[in-house]
């Protein structure tokens, strides 16, 4: 049954005399329709982000609302009566309440899991208490004091053993000196007996240490051991727990279908899928014949990574891209709805034998169905290596990696591999370029590819070179620059050297060439910052890369000069690694 009080009117967020200036939407929220293949999207208009900020203003005003930071999302329906009114939920629990008045609940299923949830949770909370407890043994104590004492026991007498060698050594070479014979024999061996009472010594203080220690080392290592045991039955619990909450979870569409999100992601779920607050609001509008018509998503609360308050992010891809096309199925299409496709289709100039042929990502036709595409009109901009894993694209200097978060800036290279793949839906990047840098992107297409290669790249495993023309000479032929970087929130995307604030940021260099007034460069990036190359260039070298207005350069040039030359990393799938490269266009 419909819950009147979870619809809101408009007029609660913002005044009736509101005007919509700009009807383009910012953003959508899209994904196939399972069903028919056709891509289906929901918008993020100016009315709904302004409805958004109402939402924000009444956050503002309640302290609760400010202990933690988390995502929030309005969905603006209309009635059958065709009436229009406001849904609003939070991701995760707000206040450890899982179901609060005024606000969508939860996807259906975890009351079915209650009892099995309650018993683990419990069992959780033994585990955390004894590992607490393991963790602050009175003998782990007593080891650290008494093992200082002996230590600082040994040292004293170490030193007073060593002073008494000294002496000893002194006095050997006198008594060879004045005594002879019987007389000199006898005063040796007093000497050497002596050495041997130090040695007896130390060794009886040792025995003393280990006496004592020992039984507590035993005790701290088998409450270690214990530790670990316990942490594998957390980790164990925790996931069976996961398991079956995701299989009772069921996600209802428009077309009426209902599944679990075990069925809508059997390769695996992220923790926290089903939670955010996209999948409960399209969930709540199928479930009570809801038209949808506009739906934005906010953080508020304390920053928590890249999330800053206020703040409106687009679909998280792991946990809920993957839902959007089944969530989406059977909407009724409402005046944001575009009636042509996101792709502009091109003439097909030349054609590929190869599984994934090479060309630009111009692409025309593609073969529906397809795990691989057909029909791409050849340039120098290639997709330049794919199995069933992965895909490496030599991306052109001014296509988006990724979509942005307005109408604009929907073409990218993740787009447009998604409207052309089978999988396209499952496809998730590796990392990202700027929009004017070319070269090798890697795209994965599937969660446990994306997450080894993440981990290499987070762990500064994979191994890649540019190659930049600078519009300038550079007095150094090779070095390294240790340049700190720091993104200022009111001049994005814009960074620059801070000493205080900045992440640590490094980059190899080694000049190739030297032409006219002109420098090539080739660039090794350590780690892995937002413009690193471009600060460094400008900052470390003191010479802007060509074409790169952002940071200084006037020079006229059509393009930034660039180029992510190469790349090495390790497969996950194949177990070997791979060197990829691309020819630098410039």
């Amino acid at each position: 049954m419909l819950d009147y009080s979870l619809l809101s009117p408009i007029s609660d967020f913002i005044d009736c005399h509101f005007a919509v200036n700009n009807l383009s939407p910012n953003y959508y929220y899209e994904g196939h329709c399972p069903q028919t293949g056709e891509l289906l999207r929901l918008p993020r208009t100016a009315l709904i982000e302004a409805i958004a900020r109402g939402l924000m203003n009444y956050l503002a005003r309640d302290e609760r609302y400010a202990n933690e930071g988390k995502m929030y999302g309005v969905l603006l329906v209309e009635l059958p009566s065709g009436e229009q009114r406001v849904i609003k939920a939070f991701s995760g629990l707000l206040n450890s309440q899982s179901v609060v008045d005024g606000w969508v609940p939860p996807i259906p299923g975890r009351e079915a899991v209650a009892l099995s949830e309650a018993e683990t949770l419990a069992k959780l909370d033994a585990i955390k208490q004894e590992i607490i407890a393991l963790q602050q043994l009175p003998e782990r104590q007593q080891y650290e004091i008494l093992s200082a004492e002996f230590t600082q026991q040994l040292q004293v007498m170490s030193d007073r053993h060593c002073e008494c060698r000294y002496q000893r050594q002194a006095q050997r070479q006198i008594l060879g000196e004045t005594l002879t014979g019987e007389v000199l024999t006898t005063a040796l061996t007093e000497l050497d007996e002596a050495s041997r009472r130090d040695g007896i010594e130390r060794r009886q203080l040792k025995r003393q240490r280990d006496g004592v220690l020992q039984p507590l080392q035993q005790l701290i290592t088998a409450a270690d051991t214990r530790i670990r045991e316990l942490k594998q039955q957390r980790k164990t619990l925790s996931r069976q727990l996961q398991a079956e909450m995701h299989a009772a979870y069921s996600l209802m569409n428009f077309f009426g279908q209902s599944l679990t999100l075990q069925q809508l992601m059997p390769d695996g779920l992220p923790t926290g899928t089903g939670d955010c607050c996209a999948p409960k609001l399209l969930h709540y509008a199928a479930t009570h014949h809801l038209k949808p018509l506009a739906m934005a998503e906010f953080w508020w609360g304390k920053s928590s990574g890249d999330k800053i308050q206020g703040e409106f992010y687009e679909a998280c891809a792991e946990r809920c891209q993957p839902l959007m096309g089944f969530l989406l199925s059977g909407m009724r299409l409402n005046p944001y709805t575009p009636n042509t496709p996101l792709l502009e289709r091109g003439d097909i100039k030349s054609s590929s034998s190869l599984p994934f042929p090479r060309g630009g990502l111009g692409w025309g036709n593609c073969r529906t169905g397809s795990n691989s595409i057909t029909g791409l009109y050849i340039t120098d901009r290639e997709v330049i290596y794919q199995d069933e894993w992965l895909i490496a694209v030599n991306k052109p200097a001014g296509l988006l990696s990724v979509p942005g978060r307005y109408r604009d800036t929907q073409d990218s290279v993740l787009s447009r591999l998604r409207n052309l793949l089978a999988d396209g839906m499952n496809l998730v990047p590796v990392h990202r370029l700027d929009q004017e840098t070319s070269g090798i992107l890697l795209i994965a297409r599937d969660r446990y590819t994306h997450y080894h290669l993440s981990q290499q790249f987070q762990q500064r495993q994979v191994h890649k070179v540019y190659e930049a023309i600078l519009a300038g000479a550079v007095t150094q032929n090779q070095g390294v620059i240790e340049l700190p970087l720091w993104g200022n929130p009111q001049n994005r995307p814009y960074q620059q050297v801070d000493w205080l604030y900045g992440k640590p940021s490094v980059t190899k260099f080694q000049v190739i060439a030297k032409e006219d007034e002109y420098t090539r460069v080739e660039f090794i990036p350590l780690t892995g910052r937002t413009h690193q190359l471009r600060v460094h260039a400008a900052e470390g070298l003191g010479v802007v890369i060509l074409g790169d207005c952002l940071y200084g350069c006037t020079a006229d040039a059509n393009r930034l000069h660039l180029h992510a030359r190469e790349i090495s990393f390790y497969h996950p799938q194949l177990a070997k690694t791979l060197h990829l490269q691309a020819t630098t266009p410039f």
